[in-house]
C-alpha cells in the first residue's frame, strides 16, 4: 500500500460546521448593518480561515471595523457555540476512522480552524485517541491556502509527503496539501461545490469513496 497515513481537514471535512459558520459570521456583521449570502459565503469564505476572512470582508464589502476585531469577535462566538453545541460528523466518518485504523494507516487532523474547535470535536465525538497529530490555525504563522500546516504535521510524524494522503473539501484546502507535496482526495461538499478541484490527484462524492480510493493505491 503507498499510504502510510492520511491527513483530515477539520470544517467540511470531519465536521458538519460550514452552514453554522454562515450563521455565526452573519451574526458578528450584523451590528455593522451588512449580511453575507449563502452565495457571498461559498465563493469567497468557506474553508478559508478566519483571519482571512476577517481581511476580506473589510477590503471587499468594506465592514467598518479592523479586521483583527472581526477575527476576535467571530472566534469568540464560535467558542460560545461550541461550548453548548458539537459540529456534527459529516456522514461516513466514524466508518472511514476505524477501517483506516484497521488498515494500520496513521491518522491526523490538519486545519485552518483554531484548535479549541478541533479540541471541541474529538472530545465530543470521542474521536482524540484515533489522531496522533493536530496542527491548527494556532500552530503556525501562515495558514490554508500555504503548505506550512501539512509540512509541521509531515516533520511531527516523520513521514515524506509521498507516504501520505490528505482529504480536504475546499480549494484552499487542496492548494494548501498539494504546495506541501501531497497527493489529495477532493470531497466537495454543497458549501464547496463551485470551487477549482483541478489541483487535486482525485475528486470524489464521499469519504468512503476517499478512503476506498486511498486503500486502493498501489
Amino acid at each position: 500500500m503507498r499510504f502510510k497515513a492520511v491527513l483530515f481537514d477539520h470544517d467540511g471535512t470531519l465536521v458538519e460546521s460550514e452552514g453554522q459558520h454562515f450563521a455565526l459570521w452573519n451574526q458578528v456583521l450584523a451590528p455593522y448593518g451588512f449580511a453575507l449570502t449563502l452565495a457571498q459565503y461559498k465563493d469567497f469564505y468557506a474553508g478559508v480561515p478566519t483571519d482571512a476572512n476577517a481581511a476580506d470582508l473589510v477590503e471587499r464589502f468594506g465592514v467598518k471595523e479592523v479586521p483583527e476585531v472581526l477575527a476576535r469577535l467571530k472566534n469568540e462566538s464560535a467558542q460560545a457555540y461550541l461550548q453548548a453545541h458539537a459540529f456534527p460528523l459529516m456522514p461516513g466518518v466514524r466508518e472511514s476512522v476505524a477501517r483506516l485504523q484497521a488498515a494500520d494507516l496513521r491518522l491526523g487532523v490538519v486545519t485552518g480552524a483554531r484548535g479549541y474547535a478541533i479540541d471541541a470535536t474529538l472530545r465530543s465525538h470521542d474521536l482524540a485517541p484515533a489522531f496522533e497529530t493536530v496542527v491548527s490555525a494556532d500552530d503556525v504563522v501562515h495558514s490554508k491556502p500555504a503548505p506550512d500546516c501539512y509540512l509541521l504535521a509531515l516533520q511531527r510524524m516523520g513521514l515524506p509527503a509521498q507516504a501520505v494522503v490528505a482529504f480536504e473539501d475546499t480549494e484552499h484546502g487542496v492548494a494548501a496539501a498539494v504546495a506541501a507535496g501531497l497527493a489529495c482526495v477532493a470531497i466537495p461538499t454543497e458549501m464547496s461545490a463551485t470551487h477549482d478541484f483541478s489541483a487535486a490527484t482525485v475528486t470524489l462524492p464521499c469519504m468512503q469513496d476517499a478512503v476506498r480510493w486511498a486503500l486502493a493505491q498501489p
